[in-house]
């Protein structure tokens, strides 16, 4: 008895040993965050005004504002979700509800999971090797979104996955037992209880390809142009570039212009991650009801 209790003892000691490293551990990397959102804060709000949001850049980037480069931004986010959003999700059912488990199946998962480690400059070269120059796209918004859908496929793949797997098989024994067809069950029974899931992993995948500078560098990014892009072949300003460009290649650009942008570009990101916070914490508290 007195071992027993002795052994318990110690387990607990080494629980609350873990619980509070693990603890220490977050916290420090909430510090970081918090500390970093801050000090872009300081040296970039004072740049952030209506003017600055809402007009062109000019003379020679270092006047006017940022809004064609946030628009620009933007059309890229559009065009990646388009183009990777059904492939993910097609990808990621077929893997889930049709695929056998096999060697095949095994070497594709691998795969998907070696290409999200894969660095974006490597996207970015096989963009401009395979997109702009074999397809003949040129150095496109087109290129560029179809360069940034292949980086973030992983991860909604991955993420669909996951979502469809957490769907109970008793709904969908249910289905097929009143009558419906496979597909019709994966349609209106499975995807609807998966969404959420789906949606935070689009997201997230979206705010990772909003900072990514590699990959639209080779494929889509203008050095200046101050327009909006007249078709989806035309080059186009996004964020990630802008601010390399300002901070590397624009002599005596404004310090306060280079923050703001920054600051700008990480709000976007951080914008997505609360978006995927807020639907996967709405998924929860519908579930639990």
């Amino acid at each position: 008895m007195n071992n027993f209790t002795a052994t318990n003892k110690k387990n607990n000691l080494i629980q609350k040993v873990f619980y509070f490293l693990f603890l220490f551990i977050t916290l420090i990397v909430i510090l970081f965050v918090f500390g970093i959102v801050i000090y872009l804060i300081v040296k970039g709000g004072s740049a952030i005004t209506w003017e600055f949001l809402t007009k062109k850049p000019s003379g020679g980037m270092k006047e006017g504002g940022i809004s064609t480069v946030i628009i620009g931004t933007l059309y890229l986010m559009l065009g990646t979700l388009i183009f990777s959003l059904p492939v993910g999700i097609i990808s990621a059912i077929y893997l889930n509800e049709y695929a056998r488990k096999n060697r095949l199946t095994k070497m594709i998962r691998l795969s998907i999971v070696n290409m999200a480690g894969v660095p974006s400059v490597v996207f970015g070269l096989f963009g401009l090797g395979f997109f702009v120059m074999f397809l003949n796209f040129g150095r496109s918004v087109l290129a560029g979104s179809l360069t940034l859908s292949l980086l973030i496929l992983p991860i909604i793949i991955t993420s669909t996955e996951e979502a469809l797997k957490s769907v109970p098989d008793t709904l969908r024994h249910a289905s097929l037992a009143l009558g419906a067809t496979r597909w019709q069950t994966i349609i209106k029974v499975v995807l609807p209880q998966a969404m959420p899931g789906i949606i935070t992993g689009a997201v997230l995948g979206l705010g990772r390809a909003a900072g990514e500078t590699a990959p639209i560098l080779f494929t889509a990014a203008a050095f200046f142009q101050p327009n909006l892009p007249k078709s989806v072949f035309s080059q186009v300003m996004a964020l990630p570039y802008h601010l390399y460009v300002l901070v590397t290649q624009v002599a005596d650009a404004p310090d306060d212009k280079k923050w703001g942008t920054a600051l700008v570009l990480l709000l976007i990101v951080l914008a997505f991650a609360v978006i995927a916070a807020i639907i996967r914490t709405r998924a929860r508290l519908r579930k639990r009801e």
